[in-house]
């Protein structure tokens, strides 16, 4: 048997195990007993992170569409074939008539391989990844306020804390290490303030548990922020020495008075006081978040509340404090720094930049590379909705499943005059391909993923991919070679994260003989840097933080007397985003096998809805049937449904309302009616 250690697909917490193979075939894994991230320990999901690698729906061979049906094509026909069509769409149409969706599946390397092929190749910087459904708003936001959209801290800092706010997080269902690591603190005595409208394990632990309405985020930070100043609980010296604009949140917030956000959030005016009297009074005190606040059409301004709320109480540039957004998938926070983004290259270097554009346009041997940003993924599904874009090249995704409102993501996929996608099974999107790519799974090929905290971590092959199936950075490159562009041509993926250093300051000093044995935390600007667990430590990476007002704003679509719930969406602890790979593993879906609906007791007596009877869940936009599941877990008047499951999809029913600064979806909040299913 052999042991290759790597690092878990899944979430973003970035857990290490060994992947255990015999013949050439996976046969389990052992967790990493010396990592600081998982620290001998890993989920249910980790313990099962093999179990899909050799399941018989992956695919083998590329595929084209003939008559109506995918069938086997070559490599050189379905290469040559996606080149050639996508180039006769910008022939016809403008180089912008095509767009590149990368992946935060793929490793660092493949994520900036893709963004070159769409910038040098392509010439368009319409280029983006799955950020843009799930943290964009923290880019956005943490980068306006801070000049860097990432998480502060370290996950170690948990341990370190005197308080920690989880807002708009399950952790223990996310990202369950973190979560174990939250428990623990709680344990030994670090206090625990829980912000979420769901009754989830981290609230049966805290000291406070806020059970605010769906999108009122705003409303509670906001007066929990004018508690802090007016009682003058506020750290006036961090203040003073390390922000600006100050006064301006100050008057922004005054009119928040616990009584005014009470009514808004649905809270007792007196626990938003206990809650920002406790926060204020202990330090150091760490902000935890997730989708649940960025998910919004203002979830820019939930993240701009969260980083004046740090700010103001100089819970910054400290272990054990900070603001920590936990990204949801494996290398989401790669993808952003390798410039899987429409508006920057790698380590956030904007394409507006004439400078920055020299650099990268001088290193990859190109006379040009276009300057206006490019559309973001969302805004592209828009476009391709009304007919302006016309090609797709989809890596590693499925918004078949994935974007919010299923019917108009089909209409748009429909819509294109040509649609490539490179995956490792036959997804919903991957079915309405005219080719089909098959790539190499983590397992089967080397690389880097990023983690949440910012430790880039070597992935590493163990097996070989199955059939004709080859590694996302292979075929990238063979495309290039295929549209006549030669900057393309790496021995391995070691060349091109030294390509990657060469052009990104924060990853300046990442190469593959200095990763072993757990990474290394960006920035780390050259070879003789140990990396930084804790930024913003004396000065903010932008110089002086910034306070930014917010005004409130509800959310998009409230309910009504014809859809009188409120829906809100994730993930469930055995099941991760679309289900293409723990649903092809066994243990995993026998333990969560089919769609469900949280609903009240209260609302399912009257009703008449029976707990696991089906029920009809509609909103404007569609209507699915899935079990009902009574539990205490949602307030009355909320639904819950994950959206792992394509027989019974949440996102028919999600809303398409954009936030206008990050392009990200509602997903947490949208109206529907509930009933037995007929």
């Amino acid at each position: 048997m052999k042991r290759t250690l790597t690092v878990c697909p899944y979430c973003g917490t970035g857990c290490m195990f060994y992947l255990v193979s015999d013949g050439g075939r996976l046969i389990g894994v052992e967790p990493s007993s010396t990592h600081p991230v998982s620290r001998g320990s890993l989920c249910v999901k980790g313990w099962n992170a093999f179990a899909f690698v050799h399941h018989p729906d992956r695919l083998t061979t590329p595929l084209m569409r003939r008559g109506g049906e995918l069938v086997p094509a070559s490599w050189d026909e379905a290469l040559a074939t996606v080149v050639e069509r996508l180039k006769e769409v910008q022939r016809r149409h403008g180089a912008d008539a095509v767009m590149f969706a990368s992946s935060a599946k793929a490793t660092n390397e493949e994520n900036y391989l893709l963004m070159k092929l769409a910038r040098a190749a392509f010439g368009t910087n319409n280029v983006d990844h799955c950020a843009r459904l799930c943290h964009s708003s923290t880019v956005f936001g943490l980068g306006e306020a801070f000049g860097s959209g990432a998480m502060s801290n370290s996950i170690d800092c948990v341990d370190r804390a005197g308080l920690i706010l989880v807002i708009g997080s399950n952790t223990t269902e996310q990202h369950p290490l973190i979560g174990s690591r939250i428990l623990a603190a709680a344990r030994r005595g670090t206090r625990l303030i829980v912000a979420d409208n769901r009754r989830i394990r981290l609230s049966r632990h805290a000291d406070l548990h806020l059970r605010h309405k769906n999108g009122s985020d705003v409303a509670l930070l906001s007066a929990m922020m004018q508690v802090i100043i007016a009682e003058g609980l506020e750290d006036r010296a961090f203040i003073e020495q390390r922000t600006e604009n100050f006064p301006e949140l100050a008057a922004a917030v005054a009119p928040w008075t616990p009584e005014r956000a009470a009514a808004v959030t649905g809270l007792e005016a007196a626990d938003i006081v206990a809650a920002a009297r406790l926060f204020a009074g202990v330090k150091p005190a760490m902000i935890v978040y997730s989708m649940g606040i960025t998910q919004h059409s203002h979830g820019v301004d939930n993240v701009r509340c969260c980083a004046a709320l740090a700010m103001l109480t100089g819970n910054l540039g400290r272990p054990g404090a900070g603001v920590n957004p936990l990204r949801g998938q494996n290398n989401v926070q790669g993808g952003c720094d390798m410039g899987a983004l429409p508006d920057v290259f790698s380590g956030y270097q904007r394409v507006a930049d004439p400078a920055l554009r020299g650099k990268f346009a001088a290193a990859w041997g190109v006379a040009e590379l276009p300057e206006s940003p490019g559309l973001p993924l969302t805004r592209a599904m828009d476009a391709a909705a009304a007919e302006s874009l016309k090609g797709m090249f989809v890596m590693g995704e499925n918004p078949m499943l994935s974007d919010p409102d299923q019917a108009h993501a089909r209409h748009a996929l429909e819509n294109l005059e040509f649609l490539a996608v490179q995956d490792i099974f036959l997804t919903e999107t991957a079915a309405l391909a005219d080719v089909v790519l098959p790539a190499a799974c983590y397992a089967e090929k080397d690389g880097t993923f990023t983690n949440t905290e910012r430790r880039v971590q070597r992935v590493r092959k163990a097996v070989e991919p199955p059939g004709e199936a080859r590694a996302d950075w292979e075929i990238i490159c063979a495309l290039a070679e295929q549209a006549g562009y030669p900057g393309m041509r790496y021995p391995g993926p070691a060349e091109v994260m030294d390509e990657i250093a060469s052009l990104t300051p924060s990853y300046g000093g990442i190469a593959y003989d200095r990763l072993d044995p757990h990474g290394l935390q960006w920035p780390c600007p050259d070879r003789s840097h140990p990396g930084t667990p804790v930024l913003h430590l004396e000065r903010f990476t932008r110089g002086p933080g910034r306070f930014v007002p917010v005004a409130y704003r509800p959310s998009a679509e409230s309910p009504d007397a014809e859809f009188p719930f409120v829906l809100t969406t994730g993930r469930t602890y055995f099941h991760w985003h679309t289900g293409t790979m723990t649903r092809r593993s066994h243990l995993l879906d026998r333990e969560e096998a089919t769609a469900f609906v949280e609903l009240n007791p209260q609302d399912a007596a009257a009703l008449g809805v029976r707990d696991g009877e089906p029920v009809s869940v509609a909103s404007r936009r569609g209507q699915i049937t899935v079990r009902a599941r009574v539990t205490e877990m949602v307030v009355p008047g909320v639904l819950f449904i994950p959206f792992h499951f394509a027989e019974g999809a949440a996102n028919a029913l999600t809303n398409n309302a954009l936030d206008p600064e990050s392009s990200i979806p509602e997903f947490k909040v949208c109206a529907v009616k509930i009933g037995r299913a007929s």
